[in-house]
């Protein structure tokens, strides 16, 4: 049924599904953990699973003031210190990857693992036509989901989506150097018709040390409700396996001596 913590300035609502090592879902911009919905199951057979849920988004009420990731990255960091107190995977899809990989880079003690799915690093990387999001067709689509469950109401969700709009716009703003910060081991995942250019997706995973990337064939930015499957198998592949040592090393390949 859920429940909420006051993680910093944020009164969090969040739900626990699962047992075993902490899991930590993250879910994207103007929507909530209801968007796990066909990866959630899969993921607790393995994991101890916690679906929070940001500022504005889902159950948690908005907090006055501009929604930027750097704010929701530490609402992120002030949850794994107050409710995990220690050390957690995190799973971010869209926005949530943003926030994952700013938490990541900020506390990486707190950060085991990392699956970045669909999120870039600087709003640069977007394709035309995703960089500039639309309100009223936001509003018109997601409006009454975000009523079903907002202690704001539905008639708040404009101001969210507004606030959402404007922090697309101009963020994220990283450099591609500023990605060596990652200590985590790194999953980049993406959709093979995501909205960010395909480049910048490989930026991104050159930039990281040892990362690992999988496109996903013939899905699009709400992958993991495309492909359900599939995205599940790739991400508990990632989460419950260490690196193997492969082959025929070309990127990874160590210098030698």
């Amino acid at each position: 049924m859920g429940q909420y913590v006051q993680a910093g300035g944020v009164r969090t609502w969040y739900d626990e599904h699962g047992a075993g090592e902490a899991l930590v879902l993250l879910h994207g911009g103007a929507v909530d953990s209801r968007f796990f919905e066909h990866n959630l199951p899969a993921l607790a057979e393995r994991f101890h699973v916690y679906t929070p849920e940001r500022r504005g988004h889902g159950h948690t009420p908005d907090v006055e003031g501009p929604i930027t990731y750097e704010l929701m990255a530490q609402d992120t960091i002030a949850f794994l210190d107050t409710v995990l107190r220690g050390p957690a995977d995190l799973v971010g899809h869209s926005d949530g990857a943003v926030v994952a990989m700013l938490a990541a880079m900020h506390r990486p003690d707190l950060v085991r693992r990392l699956v970045l799915i669909s999120g870039g690093f600087h709003h640069d990387g977007l394709l035309p036509g995703a960089d500039q999001l639309e309100v009223d067709p936001i509003v018109e689509f997601l409006g009454r989901s975000y009523g079903e469950v907002s202690p704001d109401g539905e008639e708040h969700f404009r101001v969210v989506v507004e606030k959402i709009a404007r922090m697309a716009a101009e963020e994220p703003t990283l450099e591609r150097s500023a990605l060596g910060a990652i200590q985590s081991r790194t999953l980049v995942m993406v959709a093979d018709d995501d909205i960010m250019r395909l480049e910048h997706v490989l930026d991104m995973y050159d930039a990281i040390e040892d990362a690992e990337l999988a496109i996903v064939p013939g899905t699009s930015h709400f992958l993991i409700q495309e492909k359900p499957a599939l995205c599940n198998a790739i991400i508990l592949e990632f989460l419950t396996n260490e690196p193997v040592e492969t082959v025929a090393p070309m990127r990874r390949a160590k210098p030698q001596e």
